[in-house]
Order: structure tokens, then sequence, then C-alpha cells
């Protein structure tokens, strides 16, 4: 992999992730931006203990342009896009609406190919892999900086999540504090140490494995529905070798990654039988916060899960989820993984 870091015209950084390593990136934005302005504030919930990020400048971003106006496909011609280029591997860039910036974070956006056709499912497993060695590479350079306490990387797929933007991309959060799920988790991994002498995510992955709702198995990572899961589709994917971030991955599992990703994906896009539009989707990783109490606990994962519960018709957060935080799955997770294995790839 080379990397080429550069900057836009408004200073935002860009960094291009090659697989070649004699390719060469000198072009120049050409575009006649200012500087980035943004007012984005992180505040405090007295009552529920958690930080809401007020970012009103975000209400200027742009909303579903059309594909000849893409501003994440690369440069051609006259048309000036976010990427100076005229095509690309994998691109990272800052935000230009970031939730998160400044003291109270950062926002990046991962561009998964130039094609803008496409999907994270149709990408070769080499393709992958490069997103992989980005991800990674973004963990660790976010690590170092004073105001990144937590790193998530994720993917919105679909119209019905909330996308506004078509191209095949993912963006990545570098949050200045704990986020409440991931504290709910290490506070349930402390409390299960302190009553068995175990760690909570080994103890789960183990009896997920022994059990009905696995969907797929490699030598180096598995993926299961949970036993409590939340969504209609929902598979948790986890390396077997636990480690606390995307950083700890060893060789042979990032070489396997492509192929259980890609055909999870793939899966979730037949689910709804022929015919069917794509699956919308969310996909996050989860990582260990960088200096949290009880981080030695914390397992590395990935969640994907989807909003549809069955052909036509989605799971909206109505009142018990969105006012009580309790969820009600219309989908038996033992169903979902059954679908799950049905559509594997043959």
């Amino acid at each position: 992999m080379k990397k080429t870091v550069t900057a836009l015209a408004d200073g935002r950084e860009l960094i291009y992730y090659d697989r070649a390593d004699g390719r060469v990136r000198d072009a120049v934005d050409r575009r006649p931006l200012a500087a980035v302005s943004t007012s984005s504030e992180v505040r405090r919930d007295p009552l529920l203990g958690d930080s809401v990020a007020v970012a009103s400048h975000r209400q200027g971003r742009i909303y579903h342009p059309p594909a000849d106006e893409c501003p994440l496909c690369p440069s051609t011609g006259g048309r000036l896009s976010e990427i100076p280029d005229d095509g690309y591997d994998v691109v990272v860039f800052e935000n230009r609406f970031p939730s998160l910036a400044g003291d109270s974070g950062r926002c990046e956006v991962v561009c998964f190919t130039s094609d803008h056709d496409t999907s994270f499912a149709g990408l070769t497993g080499e393709q992958a892999a490069l997103v992989l060695a980005a991800w990674t590479d973004r963990t660790a350079e976010l690590a170092g900086l004073p105001q990144v306490a937590q790193v998530f990387c994720f993917e919105n797929r679909g119209a019905e999540i909330g996308v506004t933007l078509g191209h095949p991309h993912g963006q990545i959060y570098g949050y200045p504090f704990v986020t409440p799920r991931t504290g709910r988790m290490l506070d349930s991994a402390r409390a299960h140490r302190e009553e068995t002498g175990r760690n909570l995510f080994d103890d789960v992955v183990a009896r997920e494995l022994a059990g009905e709702r696995v969907v797929l198995e490699g030598e180096h990572w598995a993926a299961f529905v949970p036993y409590a899961a939340h969504w209609p589709y929902e598979v948790h994917l986890y390396p077997r070798r636990r480690v606390l971030d995307l950083r700890d991955l060893g060789e042979d599992a990032r070489a396997e990654f492509p192929r259980m990703y890609l055909e999870l994906l793939r899966r979730f896009d037949r689910i709804f039988g022929p015919g069917q539009p794509p699956t919308p989707y969310i996909s996050a990783w989860h990582q260990a916060p960088f200096a949290a109490p009880g981080r030695e606990e914390f397992a590395l994962h990935l969640e994907l899960f989807t909003i549809r519960r069955t052909t036509g018709k989605l799971k909206f957060l109505a009142g018990s989820e969105s006012g009580m935080d309790v969820f009600i799955n219309d989908v038996p997770p033992e169903a979902a993984a059954r679908r799950l294995r049905e559509v594997a790839s043959q």
C-alpha cells in the first residue's frame, strides 16, 4: 500500500491509499474554496449523562446531487470534486461539513472506490483489503490526536438509512469522549469480570459459536446473529483472537477479512429475495477507546444490521425504542440466522 497525503484548496487533509507503490498523486485542487468554518460543539445532557454534538453548519451540506455532480467521484475535465485526481483506489479526507471538529473531535469521509455505480459488496477482495488498511491507518493516526478518545469507522448504505450521497463511501468519527454505547459495554464487561473472573466478550462469542445463530465461520473470524438482536437482521463479526482495535489484528486475520465481510454484505443483499432493491444497512466497527478504565476488557468487532424487516417494510424506531431505548424485534434472531445461512454464495 502507498499512502499519499495532500491538502484540498480550503486546507482540509486528503489522503490517497493506492495498491500500486509507484502511483504518483500530484493533482491540485483547483476549486476556489473558502476556509471551512464550523460551529460544532459538544453539550452534555445533565439527566442522561450523554454527550450531544450540535453542528448547525451541517444544514448546508450537499443533498442527493445528480450522479454527474457527485462530489466523491474523481475530478474529470472541467468538473471538479472533492478528489482532485482523475481516478483513485481509496481516498480519505476531512469532512467539509463535520459533526465534530477542532477540540470537539474530527470527522473524515472514506471513499471505497472511484466507481460511482458499485457498492462495497461489489468490491474485489484486494479492494476490500485496501479499505481495511485505510481504516487501520486512520485509527492509528487519530489515536495520536489529544482531542480524540475513541475512533468509530462506519458505513451507512441506502436512502432509507438517510444517506445523501450515493457514491460508495463511509465515515470515520474521532470522538472527544467515550460514546454511551461503548461505555455501557465496558460497564458490563467490568461487572462480568468481577462476578466470574472471565472476559465477557470471550464468553459471549463462545456461547454463540456453540449455538444455532452462527451465520459464517472462518479460521480467523466468526459471524453470528446475537441472542438479543435489536434489529430484524443483525450480524456481529468477531476475530477469533480477541484484540482491542484494528491496529492489533494479525496478518492472517487481515487476509481473511475481505472474504468474510464481502460474503456477509452479499448475503444481506439476497435476504429479501431476487429482484429487490439493495438492502439498506449500517456497518459499524466497535473499537476500544484509548484511555477508558477497563479498556483491556474490550473486544474489537463489527456490527452489521438493516432497518428493513421484510420486503417493502422498514423497522421504524417508534415510541418504545425512541422514547425509552427498549427495542422490540419482529424477527426472531434464530430465524434471521437461518435465513442468512440459506442465502450463502454457491
